[in-house]
């Protein structure tokens, strides 16, 4: 692998993971909170970590289609151009994060590990928000 798309990998990587971990710790999302049963905010925060995700492990499949690593359609390795392959990519990643698995697309080599890690993601996220939800309830109600 060359040295830039290796240092954009890391970099999509490092974003992805900070933004997981400061919904996790809630720091930013605690400054101006309103007291209700229902935290809008905890919401459009979880909803933007799951943007985040969707799209950062997409432009790593993406980033990898140009290495040879590829996602595979109905079984059978498909040559689609730079625009088919985001597409490709973006839904894939959506599909596996969301732990939809229609299986429409499945991924080949290191593509594979790279999946089960997003659909860990996938899994871990809403429990994290709920979490985080009664944390907050605790919080308010003892303030």
């Amino acid at each position: 692998m060359e040295t830039i798309p290796f240092v954009i990998l890391a970099g999509i990587c490092a974003i992805m993971l900070q933004g997981i971990i400061d919904f996790l710790r809630g720091k930013k999302l605690q400054r101006g909170m309103r007291e209700s049963r229902f935290s809008t905010e905890l919401f459009y925060g979880l909803i933007i970590i799951y943007l985040m995700v969707m799209v950062g492990f997409g432009l790593i499949y993406f980033m990898l289609s140009f290495e040879h690593i590829i996602l595979v359609e109905s079984g059978v390795p498909r040559e689609v151009g730079p625009t088919g392959s985001f597409i490709h990519s973006m839904y894939f990643s959506g599909v596996t994060l969301l732990t939809i698995g229609y299986g429409d697309i499945t991924p080949v080599g290191v593509g594979r590990f790279i999946a089960v890690i997003e659909a860990l993601i996938g899994y871990i996220l809403p429990a994290a928000f709920v979490l985080r939800l009664v944390q907050y309830g605790q919080r308010s109600r003892g303030e």
